[in-house]
């Protein structure tokens, strides 16, 4: 059954189709979360997040986009809550702990990330590329995610970010260039 009648379904009432959506997308839901949030536990709760909103929310799928783009775009959303909502915890002094307060200096290092799709011979590679990623502008970080790590095609990624394809052109390549700028200097890139 396609994904837009399952949706249909599911507005309806049938939970079952719900059950089918999950089994369809879990894993590109988990992989977009883990690769926007970097961290395991987090991104399995954002992924209950997602699955929970496509419950609540598939009487509003209007098909002008597939399915698949609709999820996506829940799950963009999910993630960017997530770490907008992380990063006001921080600006509001949770940061602090993570300071000595007589030095200033970083009491703990970050811990580090290890996307599971990626090599074991290239995780200390990807470990320096996730950790520039998450230093890119949020559009930059998904449009970037959605199409170098998701693999889908620009005009996929402007129909979830509701952009134009030359707007995520644009993103996709400042996306880039930032992260050269950010890696020069890095062993090995």
């Amino acid at each position: 059954m396609l994904p837009e009648e399952l949706l249909q379904l599911l507005s309806n009432g049938d939970n079952k189709a719900l059950a089918q959506l999950y089994e369809l997308f879990k894993d590109r839901v988990f992989n977009t979360c883990l690769a926007h949030l970097q961290h395991q536990e987090e991104a399995e709760e954002a992924t209950q997040d997602v699955f929970v909103e496509i419950y609540r929310s598939a009487a509003g799928f209007q098909n002008r986009s597939s399915a698949a783009t609709w999820v996506y775009r829940i799950t963009v959303n999910k993630c960017l809550d997530r770490i907008r909502s992380r990063n006001r915890q921080k600006r509001f002094g949770f940061m602090s702990s993570l300071f000595n307060n007589q030095t200033g200096k970083l009491i703990h290092d970050p811990p580090s990330f290890h996307h599971p799709g990626i090599q074991l011979e290239q995780k200390e590679h990807a470990a320096l590329l996730f950790k520039a990623i998450k230093q890119l502008p949020e559009n930059q970080q998904s449009a970037f995610i959605l199409k170098y790590i998701e693999g889908l095609n620009q005009r996929e990624i402007a129909q979830i970010m509701d952009m134009t394809e030359k707007a995520i052109e644009s993103l996709l390549q400042r996306a880039k260039n930032n992260l050269k700028k950010l890696l020069t200097g890095n062993e090995g890139f």
